[in-house]
């Protein structure tokens, strides 16, 4: 193993987007068991701080790829195309007025009912979103287009997450 090695590299997986849940899952607990702080205690405190050093960067390569958002941002960072969301949030005029519509639908919700059809039609989003996504890393390495569906992919996340604290509120 070495420290510098992208996540993938780490984890032993192709440099794709698409990944199997259960195989990432299973490398990561490989790889925990390899580096446990605990395997090192009769070599002393310095191979113990490495092996927590390397325990540290496994769990945070765990992390960003078991997260298609997180997966994709850093898919376009490793082919030198970085998100920058907090720099650059320009998005296609269509997607900038489903935007608009959901927030006002949502600000027009009276019920658990029109909630919950919102938290469909998101859900439906990103799906489709996920889905471009993929095709477009791993069909069609076209990383700069990619970035503006990562955008996309982060307000839907956002919203969604604003959908289930009103629901949360009602249901409380």
């Amino acid at each position: 193993m070495n420290l510098q090695s992208d996540d993938f590299a780490l984890f032993g997986l192709e440099r794709c987007f698409h990944q199997d849940r259960a195989l990432l899952d299973t490398r990561w607990k490989d790889l925990q068991r390899q580096a446990h702080p605990d395997k090192f205690a009769d070599q002393g405190a310095a191979a113990q701080r490495v092996a927590m050093q390397w325990s540290v960067r496994i769990n945070e390569a765990y992390q960003r790829l078991k997260d298609p958002l997180k997966r994709a941002a850093y898919l376009c960072e490793l082919h030198g195309v970085p998100v920058n969301a907090e720099n650059n949030t320009a998005m296609p005029a269509t997607f900038l007025m489903q935007q608009m519509q959901w927030r006002e639908d949502l600000d027009d919700a009276q019920g658990a009912d029109d909630l919950e059809q919102i938290r469909l039609q998101v859900k439906e989003a990103e799906r489709d979103v996920l889905q471009t996504i993929e095709q477009l890393l791993d069909q069609q390495h076209a990383f700069e287009a990619a970035v503006g569906q990562v955008r996309a992919l982060m307000f839907i996340e956002r919203f969604a997450s604003d959908v289930d604290k009103r629901l949360d509120q009602i249901e409380s």
